[in-house]
């Protein structure tokens, strides 16, 4: 709670601070969204990333990590001026290939769009914005892996549009929930609830979950955002059992959890200064019946959140055409934040991170980064340091 009145806070002193700018603030804009603009029949775009990654330790030797982390290619089809679809083909790791998204959206109002298929689900900022050249740091931030599982996609539909006049952006949607059960658990306390994303492959569902967010941009600058997952994870135990089969059911009710996720992201520039923040808290019922029956030791909360603040030091140089920004970024997070019955809480699931580095953008849509990062958990001694570079674009 202390993590949540720390970034209401800081967005209130912006708005308090800044009321009297210009409220036509624009809103960022992610691939998904550049297509959605354009007035073409067919649009191609796409981003990638290749990464270095050199963990640092004085007492041994260590080999380095040379990956190309994804690349990703995007298609758009306008049919006319109101209906369109988009899709997102990504290949990490030179080796797997994934759909990360793949919906259809049409128009009924600048207010009111309807959409339905694979889609991003709208919790915080990264999982939106996830362009290497939307965020600093080489890697994204460990709270969007470890506490919102990023990149979060599920099959669904809803509804989404803005609000010019209040300056407000929304979306709800029903979708698919986690995989928490088909033989084996799928969430624990190291990973959370990561292990679970079904991302449209083949995904089966047992009982439908809601997801949305509302983001206010009515402030130069500033965007807060308020988003929310609730509902139950999936079970294969469900398929094809009797509802007078009250073993059965309730053998079934054992494999699943109830989730309820709120996050909270504020994101302000002003000049060449830029902050941001997220927290993330997640409830889940029904953990202890959960790890007796699956043998796992999931927590049955989980948060974290991070602050960063970077400044462009090219901000203010008319003749520089590119962006040089050092940043800092403080996170914490904890996969065991509580736990149920008898399991015993894991330090080691308790974790903050130091990252700080440098992001040169070529153009805004070509950048180089490096960075040191620094990860403690509460059951460690010392940091565990990381040196990370790479290069990142978008199209």
């Amino acid at each position: 709670m202390k993590k949540i009145l720390i970034l209401v806070a800081i967005a209130a002193i912006f708005t308090n601070g800044f009321a009297q700018t210009d409220n036509a603030s624009q809103q960022q804009v992610n691939s998904a969204q550049r297509l959605l603009n354009s007035n073409q029949g067919l649009t191609i775009g796409g981003y990638g990333e290749v990464h270095y990654n050199q963990a640092l330790d004085g007492d041994t030797y260590n080999n380095g990590q040379l990956d190309v982390h994804r690349v990703v290619m995007l298609f758009g089809y306008n049919f006319n001026e109101k209906t369109q679809f988009v899709t997102e083909l990504e290949f990490e790791h030179v080796k797997e290939v994934y759909v990360e998204q793949a919906f259809i959206q049409h128009k009924i109002s600048n207010a009111f769009q309807f959409r339905g298929g694979l889609m991003l689900i709208p919790m915080g900022i990264v999982n939106e914005y996830h362009e290497p050249n939307t965020f600093n740091g080489v890697e994204r931030p460990l709270v969007d892996k470890y506490i919102a599982p990023t990149t979060w996609r599920e099959i669904g539909a809803g509804f989404t549009g803005n609000i010019l006049p209040a300056s407000i952006r929304y979306q709800a949607y029903v979708v698919g929930g986690f995989n928490g059960y088909d033989g084996s658990a799928k969430f624990s306390g190291k990973n959370g609830l990561r292990k679970g994303r079904q991302k449209g492959a083949e995904a089966y569902v047992s009982s439908p979950n809601f997801t949305g967010k509302v983001e206010y941009f009515g402030i130069r600058g500033l965007n807060v955002g308020l988003s929310g997952y609730f509902g139950n994870s999936q079970s294969t135990l469900y398929d094809g059992i009797e509802k007078i089969d009250k073993e059965a059911v309730a053998a079934a009710d054992s494999s699943t959890i109830g989730m309820s996720m709120i996050g909270l992201d504020a994101r302000y520039t002003y000049g060449g200064l830029q902050l941001r923040g997220q927290y993330y808290y997640t409830s889940l019922s029904n953990t202890e019946q959960y790890n007796e029956f699956t043998g796992s030791d999931l927590g049955s909360s989980l948060n974290g959140f991070y602050l960063e603040a970077g400044y462009n030091l090219f901000k203010h140089l008319d003749n520089v055409k590119t962006d040089l920004i050092p940043f800092i970024r403080y996170e914490a997070f904890d996969t065991h934040n509580n736990v149920a019955g008898n399991l015993a809480k894991n330090d080691a699931y308790d974790k903050n991170a130091i990252t700080t580095g440098l992001t040169w953008k070529m153009t805004q849509n070509a950048v180089l980064k490096a960075d040191m990062q620094f990860v403690k958990s509460a059951a460690d001694d010392s940091y565990a340091k990381t040196f990370n570079a790479g290069f990142g674009i978008m199209f």
